[in-house]
């Protein structure tokens, strides 16, 4: 595991891209996962500026995000559907056929989440994802007590889970409390994982994840098992850190 300090957001936003955009530039056709909600936010758009200034192409890349909400349909202002798109795709090359999120308004959810896996294998799997990190260590929406060897399945999504992502809706109630998320097993068949964490509020977790022992209690903890992680990680994040 490799754990890079960095001071604050903005560095940690841009350490991110230019690793992710080496190993995009290394690799014919990549396939690339990424993550939603606040923390990458800066990254997607330091990506926008570097495909801008010609120093990346999305023409040949494909991508898989995390998760979506349950129930909210694609064009929901509130779903990860709009979120990407708003943030990321509409400002690049990236071809609307390469862009795979789960359906969260699917009709059958388990046939949905197989169809995902498989849309994955045979895209030959992701070479690099994008993960953040919960203050309650959950990756994607694997909460606590997700079993390691999880598949991309729907969940039920924590009460500290379900506050915390309040704040992008105008009501509490508004926010859905089920997902589709890719499993934890799913998550560790990724080549290489990139993991960005930023602020105090997040410090707990991810000394777990560095001093701590390998526990479902805290699902991120099993990235130390996994043979190419890099973690960017802001001061304040890294301060219970030994």
């Amino acid at each position: 595991m490799n754990v890079v300090k960095v001071k604050n957001y903005d560095e940690m936003s841009e350490k991110a891209c230019e690793l992710i955009i080496s190993k995009l530039k290394g690799n014919e056709k990549p396939v690339l996962g990424l993550a939603t909600g606040s923390t990458p936010e800066g990254f997607y758009d330091r990506l926008i500026e570097a495909y801008e200034q010609g120093n990346i192409t999305f023409e040949n890349i494909t991508t898989f995000n995390l998760d979506e909400y349950v129930g909210l349909a694609k064009d929901d202002p509130q779903s990860y559907h709009y979120y990407m798109y708003n943030r990321l795709f509409k400002h690049i090359d990236l071809k609307e056929e390469n862009a795979h999120l789960p359906k969260g308004d699917a009709e059958n959810l388990k046939e949905e989440c197989e169809r995902y896996e498989q849309l994955i294998k045979a895209a030959g799997g992701v070479d690099i994802q994008l993960l953040g990190l919960g203050t309650n260590g959950h990756i994607a929406f694997n909460e606590p007590g997700t079993s390691f060897e999880s598949r991309t399945q729907v969940v039920n999504l924590t009460e500290s889970t379900i506050e915390a992502n309040s704040r992008f809706f105008e009501n509490k109630d508004d926010v859905p409390t089920e997902a589709v998320t890719m499993g934890i097993g799913s998550i560790l068949e990724s080549d290489e994982i990139v993991m960005l964490v930023s602020g105090e509020n997040k410090s707990e977790a991810l000394a777990q994840i560095i001093n701590g022992e390998i526990t479902e209690d805290n699902p991120a903890t099993v990235l130390q098992k996994h043979k190419n992680v890099t973690i960017i990680a802001d001061e304040a994040a890294l301060r219970k850190v030994k």
